[in-house]
């Protein structure tokens, strides 16, 4: 049994801190990353960081996990952190969303080996982030994609930004990596989704606590979904 969780990133410090750990660890293992320009802690404090932790029922352990990092007017989002400095312009961008009917970015995302070939780091962490974003008011979310996850991004109705970068295309975070520039536009509306993929967001959406039998690549697992976002105060745009 694998326990997926969300909850605003202040709740739990502790689980915080564990998600950190382990999203730093799989960059400097996987990718040789030992610091990113986006990777700032200051999201443990955000009452609108909204975080998905992929875990043991049990022991709490943490296997995976993504944020939905929420715009407010306080913060960047990493998006923004990790590309001004190639395209000012995405400022302005994000700032266009987030007065015309709120903005957010799903990141962060990661999975341990323990939970490798589930389907959980890539897929179902991304589509709760979209589940989510119906209980607190967001109209659009961002994403930053590396190649192997662009397709990925697609399937739950992204489309590139190609405004941004070079036809919504960024050299980062190192010179041998390129990173896509993605935005699902209106939560609402799932027209480009994959069928299959829409109908579990909106399952998700209507049923953010239960127990349901989960098929990956490695077979079926069984997963309790406890994503009710509680104490949610919609931030207003200025």
């Amino acid at each position: 049994m694998i326990r997926i969780r969300a909850f605003t990133a202040p709740e739990d410090p502790l689980a915080c801190e564990h998600f950190i750990a382990g999203h730093r660890k799989i960059l400097e293992i996987y990718y040789g990353i030992i610091k990113i320009t986006s990777d700032s802690n200051e999201w443990v404090n955000d009452p609108h960081c909204i975080v998905i932790v992929a875990e043991d029922p049990e022991t709490k352990t943490i296997y995976g996990g993504a944020r939905l990092q929420v715009v407010s007017g306080k913060y960047l989002l990493p998006i923004e952190s990790a590309l001004s400095k190639y395209d000012p312009t995405i400022h302005d961008v994000v700032r266009h969303e987030f007065i015309n009917g709120g903005t957010s970015e799903v990141c962060g995302l990661w999975n341990s080996k323990e939970i490798a070939g589930m389907g959980i780091g890539s897929h179902i962490l991304s589509i709760i982030g979209v589940a989510v974003s119906f209980q607190i008011g967001i109209k659009s979310i961002f994403v930053l994609c590396a190649p192997s996850t662009v397709r990925m991004s697609r399937s739950m109705g992204t489309q590139v930004v190609t405004t941004l970068g070079n036809n919504g295309t960024f050299y980062y975070p190192k010179d041998n990596f390129i990173a896509t520039v993605m935005r699902l536009d209106d939560v609402n509306d799932l027209q480009y989704a994959d069928p299959k993929v829409a109908e579990k967001i909106h399952f998700l959406k209507d049923n953010n606590n239960c127990i349901v039998e989960e098929r990956g690549p490695k077979g079926t697992f069984m997963v309790e979904y406890d994503i009710k976002i509680k104490n949610w105060i919609r931030p207003v745009a200025q």
